[in-house]
């Protein structure tokens, strides 16, 4: 079944390039890769690995391997419609409804055969000690073998060696799984494209921060967390290409990503990933803008090719969520004045101490920069916890009260 819905998603975005050329977009593009991710993973003919949200896929590409990490599946199902029966599949085995969406339903799709059968699984502490429960679940289901990589807190000479010579021992791990050694000239190939997209990608989230802004809230959706899995790719190197391209194109034109656009929002975390109006409501009712997404932000420097591992260690080491919660509220606070936010949207995911649990904290430290901060309570993959007339509601209100400063600061 979802060899068929991947494969049929490439087919139908590369008929309607072929038959529109001028319909090609930055996103289109970026749908065409992931896609075409999803039918490997799926074809039963690549080794396969499932991995924790911070696992170094371009190490894991250059070895030979399609990588992905388990959340990703939980969004497709989400964005399909689809996600409900795999829930509520999780629930009848016991994992309560109040835990994270995202893994109950990778847990319901494996009890259901639908997830691919890994040759073995690369799990991260970071960004949650949730997803490695479920790593390892998933590990004991399949009798596969798993190893751990163990993300220090801070960087610190020690740490990043302490982690550079974890990434080493997984080279190791994944050559005697797949029987192919690392070749040192496809590494440093994989690299040099990490740094291609990584400089293009940093450049367009630069252009987003013009004013007005050539970003919209579809564009960036789920963009700077998926786009890692193409990362150390000739397909990675292409699609922030498009993006940079993209916006590029509209600011040298002073094109807004929506026209009109009268408010500059911030979203924070994870994006809803069901079917739901609240971007629409946004855009065409009140002209307010998502021109930022917490995730969708370059944390690392250029990886040197001649020392990788250590540039590999630094990347995973840098993320926000990674750490004690100021260094995430510092780096929303650097996002809302770099962007000139004068909101921010923070849904905040049932069961995750990165949504739910940071919420208080992440409302004040926003607040003392002078950005208010509305909190959703909903769940971002399960669509019978979300209440569209009550957030509708809310989200208007919270508009209203951004156009009153508005006024007031004018």
């Amino acid at each position: 079944m979802m060899k068929q819905y991947f494969d049929d998603l490439v087919s139908g975005i590369e008929t309607t390039l072929k038959e529109n050329p001028e319909s090609k977009s930055a996103r289109k593009i970026y749908a065409l890769e992931v896609a075409k991710l999803g039918s490997r993973l799926y074809s039963g003919e690549e080794k396969i690995a499932w991995c924790g949200v911070t696992a170094p896929f371009d190490l894991l590409s250059c070895l030979g391997v399609t990588s992905c990490f388990v959340e990703f599946i939980g969004a497709m199902l989400a964005s399909t419609g689809m996600i409900e029966e795999f829930l509520e599949e999780a629930e009848k085995e016991g994992y309560a409804g109040d835990t994270c969406g995202y893994h109950r339903s990778v847990i319901g799709a494996m009890k259901k055969n639908l997830m691919p059968e890994p040759d073995f699984l690369i799990a991260t502490n970071v960004p949650c000690s949730g997803g490695l429960a479920v790593m390892e679940t998933i590990a004991d289901h399949f009798k596969k073998d798993l190893f751990s990589l163990h993300v220090p807190l801070e960087e610190t000479d020690t740490s990043v060696r302490y982690l550079a010579d974890q990434l080493k021992e997984m080279v190791e791990f994944v050559a005697g799984h797949t029987g192919r050694p690392l070749n040192e000239e496809k590494l440093k190939t994989a690299i040099l494209n990490t740094n291609k997209a990584r400089a293009l990608t940093k450049e367009a989230f630069t252009l987003a921060t013009n004013v007005p802004s050539p970003a919209n809230g579809r564009v960036l959706s789920n963009y700077g967390i998926v786009v890692a899995l193409l990362l150390g790719t000739e397909a990675g190197v292409l699609v922030a290409e498009a993006l940079r391209d993209e916006f590029l194109s509209k600011v040298r034109k002073n094109e807004s990503g929506v026209n009109g656009e009268r408010i500059r929002l911030m979203w924070i975390q994870n994006r809803i990933q069901f079917k739901h109006p609240l971007i629409h409501l946004l855009e065409n009712e009140y002209k307010a803008v998502v021109v930022s997404d917490e995730l969708n932000s370059v944390t690392w420097d250029p990886i040197d090719p001649d020392d990788p591992y250590t540039g590999l260690a630094k990347r995973a080491i840098s993320i926000p969520f990674n750490g004690n919660i100021n260094r995430r509220v510092k780096h929303l606070a650097q996002l809302a004045k770099d962007y000139k936010i004068d909101g921010a949207i923070n849904p905040c995911h049932w069961g995750c101490r990165q949504g739910t649990g940071a919420r208080g904290l992440i409302f004040d430290g926003l607040k003392a920069v002078g950005v208010p901060v509305l909190n959703l309570e909903t769940d971002c993959v399960d669509s019978r916890n979300f209440s569209e007339g009550q957030l509708r509601t809310r989200l208007e209100a919270f508009i209203e009260m951004l156009e009153h400063r508005q006024t007031l600061h004018s």
